[in-house]
This record gives structure tokens, C-alpha cells and sequence, in this order.
């Protein structure tokens, strides 16, 4: 038989979804796959029957419905801080996730290469295997997450053709500074340089820190490709709605390689979606106090049952220090967490180019019960750890 793409390889299935399903056949709390255990807004799930009792049922225009992209460049517009034309700068995809890939394969070409920070969500590695270019990893280092300017001048100096930001981060929850961001801008420019960024988590920042815009600086709106969706910001995972945002040519071409990918989005959903993104400002201030709320809660948590962690500085993920349980295999250990304690994780080594095994990854975008539920499950975590054998 014909072999299969050399490309599989490279990569395997997520690994965050596996948990998910691993979490599934134990029962255990899931705290793995990012995604909330409670409904999007009230409005918007009347908005979805009423679209349903119409007739939006086919196709809408490839690249997006109107009155979507136009809603959704009136509210970029003014988060983003500059006009977006619904028309020439938009292009509606099957989330982020097929918003990320359309980019890469629209500017890279085979054998290009891609700063990618580490850690890194782990789709990045595989959108830039089979776009066919080659990733040029730079630490951000914990704890907090900072980059080396000297190291990453270091990649830029090996001709990339992209990098890719994810701001705020999955997984460590940085959110990156101004300065930061200037520093970025000013080698895109300097080595000429397209930055794609995946920001779904934007609207999920917690005080003292702000998301900015790369897209917004000096000069860098003709070189960046901004890939976002609605699933974080209105609780709506399922519905796969993303898109790009970038100059009228760069959209172009994701249009060109979305139409073949996909064809388009859900059309109904769309047209449901239009009431979200009609939202006034106290949405996302509501948004923030409630991803606030939750993560003062479970961190607390945390720190009663000792365990080590990074404060996020956005998004809904922490990062869970291990060390304490000599584990060698992350993975081993986050299939027993299921399994043994009752709560799911993401093992660490799933998000880093280096060896690193004593990390784990939680979220916590759940109802405040189930974050209760799964604190009361970890209570048993060393107990069992001793158990197995685990601690040092």
C-alpha cells in the first residue's frame, strides 16, 4: 500500500483534546480543553431560536455574511483602535483554528520559516508541518514569561517569513507589554516580517495588565495578520465562528485558501452571532469581573492545598508546578490525575519545544461549583501521589 503523508510524522493528535476524552471515560472534572461548563448570554442563545425559526439556513458568502463582517468591523474597530472595512479586510472562518492555518498558508511557502514562542499552543507546531514551513522556537521565560531580546533577534536573523503571537498566551496566561510588543514590531520591520496572532482571549485580561494590539502600533498594520474568534469571548466553543483581520491583499489570499478549506462558516450562526458582537462595553467589563472572580477563587484554592503555580495575567489557564512528585512522564501523570484523583489536566510537555515534564495546565472556566468540586478532588492528590509512589 501507498505510504501515508510523511508529514503525520511530526505531530500527533491534540493532546488536550485526548484529556478531554480521557476525562470523559473516568468521569473525572475536566479542567484540560478550555472550554466553559455554563451558557453564552441569554440574548444570544434567543437570538439562535429566532435564527432557527427562519430561513438563513444556506450557504452565506464564502468569506462571511455582511451583516457579520460588519458588526464584527464595527466592534474591532473600536477595541482595535483603527477603522476596519467590513469589506476589503475581513475574512469569517471556522474559528481561530482555521483562521490560524488559512494565514499560514497564505504567506509561507514551503520551506519558510516561523518564530514560534515557547510555550505554544500546541496547533501552532502543526500549522507551520503542513503549511510546510519550519518553526524557529524562542523561550518566554518563566515566571513570567519574558522573552530575551538577544534571542530573539537571534531568530529573526535567520530570515523567517512570520511569527506567530498568541497575546494573551495559551498556555502561560502572559500578556505581553508595550515594550514588549515595540521590541517585536521593531525586528518585523527591520527584517521584514509578518506577525499572524491568535488573541481570542482579548477580551480576558486581569488588572494591572492590558491587551494591546500589535496590529495597532506604528507600521505594523500592513504586516500584521490578526486571527481571533467568538468562542472565548461569548462562551460559544461550539459554534466555530473566527476570523482574520489584515490589509486588503494579505485577505485576499485567506479568502482564497478559506474557500477551499471550508467553504464558509454557519450561516445561521452568524446571524445569531450578530446580537453578540452589538454588545455594549459593560459586557466586557461584566466578562472581566467574572474571569476575575474565578481565578482569585481557584488560585486560592491552590494555595490552601500548597501547590506551586504561575498567576496568569490573562486568558483562563493556569500553570501547575509538579516538581514535589519526581513525575518523569507528564503525560503518565495527567492520565492517573484523571483516572486516580478525578480531575483532568493538560501535561505541560505538550506546549514546549524543550523537555519539561513538571508542568501541568488547569482552566478555569467553570461554574464556581465545579471548581469547588474539583478543589475538593485535589485535596486527594498527595495521598495518592504516596500512594503510587510520586513523592519525594
Amino acid at each position: 500500500m501507498p505510504e501515508l503523508s510523511r508529514k503525520l510524522a511530526h505531530f500527533t493528535d491534540s493532546v488536550i483534546r485526548r484529556m478531554t476524552r480521557i476525562a470523559n471515560q473516568h468521569g473525572a472534572v475536566n479542567l484540560s480543553q478550555g472550554f466553559p461548563d455554563f451558557d453564552p448570554p441569554e440574548e444570544l442563545k434567543n437570538a439562535l431560536v429566532k435564527t432557527a425559526s427562519g430561513n438563513i439556513h444556506q450557504y452565506a458568502i464564502t468569506w462571511g455574511a455582511a451583516n457579520f463582517r460588519a458588526a464584527l468591523a464595527k466592534k474591532q474597530s473600536r477595541f482595535m483602535g483603527f477603522n476596519i472595512n467590513p469589506e476589503t479586510e475581513v475574512a469569517v472562518t471556522c474559528g481561530s483554528t482555521e483562521a490560524m492555518i488559512a494565514s499560514m498558508l497564505t504567506v509561507c511557502n514551503p520551506g519558510d520559516k516561523v518564530i514560534v514562542f515557547s510555550p505554544f499552543y500546541e496547533n501552532y507546531t502543526a500549522d507551520t508541518i503542513l503549511s510546510g514551513a519550519i518553526p524557529v522556537y524562542v523561550h518566554l521565560n518563566p515566571p513570567y514569561y519574558n522573552f530575551d531580546p538577544t534571542e530573539l533577534e537571534a531568530a529573526f536573523q535567520q530570515g523567517p517569513k512570520a511569527l506567530i503571537l498568541c497575546n494573551p498566551s495559551n498556555p502561560s496566561g502572559k500578556v505581553f507589554s508595550f515594550d514588549e510588543l515595540r521590541i517585536i514590531a521593531e525586528y518585523c520591520i527591520k527584517y521584514d516580517v509578518f506577525v499572524i496572532t491568535d488573541e481570542v482571549y482579548e477580551h480576558i485580561v486581569y488588572e494591572p495588565y492590558k491587551h494591546i494590539y500589535i496590529a495597532s502600533l506604528p507600521g505594523m498594520f500592513e504586516r500584521t495578520i490578526s486571527c481571533s474568534s467568538l468562542s472565548k469571548t461569548y462562551s460559544i466553543t461550539g459554534w466555530r465562528l473566527g476570523y482574520v483581520i489584515a490589509p486588503a491583499h494579505i485577505i485576499d489570499g485567506v479568502r482564497k485558501v478559506h474557500d477551499f478549506l471550508t467553504v464558509g462558516a454557519a450561516s445561521p450562526l452568524q446571524e445569531a452571532a450578530v446580537t453578540a458582537l452589538d454588545f455594549e462595553d459593560v459586557y466586557y467589563l461584566n466578562l472581566k469581573k467574572s474571569y476575575t472572580e474565578k481565578k482569585d477563587f481557584f488560585l486560592s484554592g491552590l494555595d490552601k492545598l500548597g501547590l506551586k503555580y504561575t498567576n496568569p495575567q490573562g486568558a483562563y489557564y493556569v500553570m501547575v508546578d509538579i516538581s514535589e512528585f519526581g513525575v518523569s512522564n507528564d503525560v503518565e501523570f495527567c492520565e492517573w490525575l484523571a483516572r486516580e484523583v478525578g480531575v483532568a489536566a493538560v501535561p505541560g510537555s505538550s506546549f514546549f519545544r524543550d523537555e519539561v515534564h513538571h508542568l501541568i495546565r488547569f482552566h478555569f472556566a467553570k461554574n464556581m461549583e465545579t471548581l469547588v468540586a474539583a478543589l475538593k478532588a485535589l485535596e486527594n492528590l498527595r495521598p495518592k501521589a504516596k500512594e503510587k509512589g510520586w513523592t519525594r
